[in-house]
């Protein structure tokens, strides 16, 4: 494994939103959700697509708190534009488990 220093980790911007509205992709090459998160006045209303249909409901996912990559460039994904990157991890059964918080913290808040 590759190492960092601080100031690298310093560089990514990992925030906490609040997931406001899941649709589902028809249009993406895999099964993928078209996800709205609050990230708070800095930030405001960010889009993103995400490959959670194997664990997730749309609304299984309405009012969660994610753990979010605010500054990676905007990438387009069939004609939707995906503006950060929800951080996850894969599970053993398949799917991705979304990276959360344990309590609910201010929408925007930065991981340290």
């Amino acid at each position: 494994m590759q190492t960092i220093d601080y100031k690298d980790f310093q560089r990514i911007e990992f925030r906490v939103g609040t997931i406001i509205d899941v649709k589902v992709f028809e249009k993406a090459h895999k099964p993928s959700y078209k996800i709205w998160v609050d990230l708070g006045k800095e930030i405001g209303i960010k889009k993103s697509s995400a490959q959670l249909t194997n664990l997730y409901s749309p609304e299984d996912l309405m009012g969660k708190q994610v753990v979010c990559v605010c500054n990676f460039a905007p990438r387009q994904i069939a004609d939707f534009m995906s503006e950060i990157l929800i951080t996850g991890f894969d599970s053993e059964q398949g799917g991705v488990v979304i990276s959360t918080v344990e309590r609910k913290v201010p929408n925007g808040a930065r991981l340290y």
